[in-house]
């Protein structure tokens, strides 16, 4: 079995799905994963929240946390300070649910552009944007525990 990096087997099955929708189906998708948005808990981080953990440049003012969990892997947390960040709120709920508990390697080989694969190629800039920004702050914080891995 090789090691080379891969998208997490639940992010390839939802990009999967997602290639299958129009857009009215996209639209609904999105919308009921943003229901199933649950903000950082207290045990992770309270308000004032860390400008370590902010993901620049997004329109809805996200935070990004990741917790160890296993040998190798992370549980990813977010807040969504935008109470109108629909998008930001469905795309964090579609992270957590797909890159938690996924192999390290794996996460860290996420690439931006699935942000299109999953909100369509007409999203706006500065959205599109800030959601890349989230993908590269969950990426980011895998890359640094395999660095820390390697290290030790």
């Amino acid at each position: 079995m090789s090691d080379a990096p891969r998208p997490p087997k639940p992010l390839a099955d939802l990009l999967d799905e997602f290639r299958l929708l129009d857009r009215d189906e996209r639209v609904e998708y999105l919308i009921e994963y943003a229901h199933e948005f649950e903000s950082v808990p207290e045990r992770i981080a309270t308000r004032p929240y860390s400008e370590d953990h902010h993901v620049k440049r997004c329109q809805s003012d996200v935070f990004v946390w990741a917790e160890t969990s296993g040998e190798d892997a992370q549980k990813y947390h977010f807040a969504v300070e935008n109470p109108q960040g629909i998008s930001a709120q469905a795309f964090c709920a579609i992270l957590d649910k797909t890159a938690s508990g996924a192999r390290l390697a794996d996460v860290a080989g996420i690439p931006g552009d699935i942000v299109f694969d999953i909100f369509g190629r007409d999203i706006s800039m500065g959205k599109g944007e800030g959601l890349v920004g989230i993908v590269t702050a969950v990426t980011e914080f895998a890359k640094g525990a395999l660095a820390e891995r390697a290290t030790a």
